[in-house]
């Protein structure tokens, strides 16, 4: 019971900084000055540099190495056999629904920009727009009860 209890008691405080966290960030966000986009035209950066980056990023990413290893293996069937056949599809599968979804993120985010780029008004209140999501959810956060 007491191990039980210290555990509940170590999320509790773990829940309470995480929303606390949030609420300063929001706080911050709310201190920002209020300016609208600006572009640098510096040095465009290359395709090929983001990709390897982007590559990079993913083979270091702990996340998608666990979901390869723990979550994907699940959903091979080893009465039909060619096990190595069917990760190798399935990884195809993933590989292609989320290219399909970050051309899809990249291509709202392009229009998002576009929009905010144009419209000052909204370009300048994105500081209170981010402080408010973030402190609505750290409030969220650190008052849950699971």
């Amino acid at each position: 019971f007491s191990h039980h209890l210290s555990i509940c008691f170590g999320f509790r405080h773990r829940q309470i900084y995480r929303g606390g966290l949030l609420l300063y960030l929001a706080w911050q966000s709310f201190k920002e000055k209020e300016t609208g986009f600006t572009f640098h035209q510096n040095n465009p950066l290359k395709y090929t540099s983001l990709y390897k980056k982007g590559i990079l990023m993913n083979l270091l990413n702990p996340k998608v190495s666990l979901f390869f290893l723990a979550l994907l293996p699940q959903f091979v069937d080893k009465s039909i056999g060619h096990i190595p056949l069917q990760m190798f599809l399935l990884g195809i599968i993933f590989l292609v629904q989320a290219f399909a979804f970050f051309v899809a993120v990249s291509m709202f985010s392009e229009k998002l920009g576009r929009v905010l780029f144009h419209h000052s008004f909204l370009a300048k209140r994105m500081n209170i727009i981010k402080g408010s999501i973030l402190g609505m959810i750290g409030i969220q956060i650190a008052l849950s009860e699971k």
